[in-house]
């Protein structure tokens, strides 16, 4: 009988040990909770770089190492109460990316309701808790300037209401995609806006949906022009995903901006239709850093973007991971007699890889011996290029076929343009039939204009 009382009290010992070592975790709800409805319970879990993958339970700012700076990660709306499955996917990146002490708000009583409106009155509730908490924080030393709110949706929201409590000291607000509905054309003071930090970058990619179009920082992203995005369902037969995806988009991008294996340079521009017709690839505001960086590492340009001004910042992306594009500027010079309209393909072939831009988004103008520029975002980079084509299209399907006879060609990149690899490529006299593919290979373009 020795052996098994001494396993009992080792097994006894064991979970008493490991009981106060246990990780807590995000609270899981249902569908039924959701339905009955949720009232505010805030829970913080606390992540940091030796306990990146177990969270702790906390409740006051000294259970933090204030001497370190603090990110708080804010969910949104969870009509069914369920885990989100990018949340300890983004803890995990933003400790890789950072050392910081990381706590994520777990407010899921008060998230899961059915009734949106309820769950919209609980963020200002969730918002207090919040704010009491950060004060707390600052009673035990900490600086509010290295304290960083990223909100989801409603939590983007919340993150405001918090800022403008206190008084825009917090040092930065992300804010993924902040919720549209109940929030479209309300004042500063009942949304995220710019006074409520230091420095608040705000991602838009559902603004005709669950999200809001109106920019809300000192800095506002608009992929693919911040409404619908490429890979998404076009019809509600897709099921649920039609509606989320769009708006679940900011936070994939997000994620791959901490990640850093897919860089993103983004545009100041007025409207996208400018952004894409090439009207707003100049940066040399910005001096030697030249145009921003989507995402998490855009704070490196917060002195120049607090001088500008509110500002909204274009690009496009590809339809999956890796989401970045490349970007090169276009120049063709045409000799047809008469106006030539249509869209233009180009692919870029090196080191057994194949780029393609599609440059459609209207039908393109070209004149006699005018030089058109055109914004050509190819799906992949390319270090070299081998050889490139050129596809036209006038898009008519009745009538003669078209062509385009190319006096000049000129392709040079728009970011990274001074390296040897991407020096200006030419080609000149070239004749492009309706839907034929041309291939060649460029040559370094000489000093001087053609």
């Amino acid at each position: 009988m020795y052996a098994p009382k001494c396993l009992l009290s080792a097994l006894v010992i064991c979970m008493w040990v490991c009981k106060g070592r246990a990780c807590d975790t995000f609270t899981v709800l249902s569908l039924p909770h959701a339905i009955v409805g949720t009232e505010v319970e805030v829970r913080l879990l606390l992540y940091t770089r030796p306990n990146i993958s177990c969270g702790r339970l906390i409740h006051s700012g000294a259970e933090l190492e204030l001497e370190r700076p603090t990110t708080f990660i804010i969910h949104g709306f969870r009509p069914t109460g369920s885990l989100p499955r990018w949340l300890h996917h983004m803890v995990e990146q933003v400790l890789k990316h950072v050392n910081h002490n990381v706590v994520l708000v777990d407010w899921n009583y008060g998230a899961a309701n059915i009734d949106y409106m309820r769950a919209v009155r609980n963020t200002r509730t969730t918002a207090a808790n919040l704010t009491a908490f950060i004060r707390s924080m600052e009673e035990h030393g900490a600086s509010l300037t290295s304290i960083h709110l990223i909100g989801i949706s409603l939590g983007a929201h919340i993150s405001g209401f918090i800022g403008a409590e206190l008084n825009g000291t917090i040092g930065r607000i992300t804010g993924l995609d902040a919720a549209g509905p109940l929030f479209r054309g309300k004042p500063p003071e009942d949304r995220l806006d710019p006074t409520d930090a230091q420095f608040v970058d705000v991602i838009h990619t559902d603004g005709d949906g669950l999200g809001l179009q109106q920019p809300l920082g000192h800095i506002d992203f608009y992929p693919n022009g911040g409404a619908d995005q490429l890979g998404c369902p076009k019809t509600i037969l897709s099921g649920s995903a039609y509606f989320k995806c769009d708006h679940q988009r900011s936070v994939f991008l997000f994620l791959e901006s901490l990640n850093k294996t897919c860089p993103i340079r983004v545009f100041p521009c007025d409207t996208y239709d400018d952004f894409l017709d090439a009207r707003c690839t100049n940066c040399s505001h910005f001096g030697v850093q030249g145009c921003p960086v989507f995402g998490y590492d855009v704070v490196a340009w917060k002195d120049s973007l607090l001088r500008l001004g509110q500002s909204k910042y274009f690009f496009n992306t590809n339809d999956k991971d890796p989401f970045c594009k490349t970007n090169y500027w276009l120049d063709i010079i045409t000799w047809n007699q008469e106006v030539q309209w249509g869209y233009i393909t180009v692919k870029l072939y090196g080191n057994n890889q194949v780029a393609k831009a599609t440059i459609d988004h209207k039908k393109l103008k070209f004149e006699k011996y005018k030089d058109t520029r055109l914004l050509a975002q190819f799906d992949r980079d390319m270090d070299t290029v081998e050889k490139m084509s050129v596809t036209f299209s006038s898009a008519i399907l009745l009538g003669p076929k078209h062509k385009l006879r190319v006096l000049r060609v000129r392709l040079q990149r728009v970011e990274g343009s001074d390296g040897n690899n991407h020096r200006p490529l030419c080609r000149f006299d070239l004749r492009l039939r309706e839907k034929e593919e041309v291939t060649f290979r460029p040559i370094p373009c000489e000093g001087s204009n053609f």
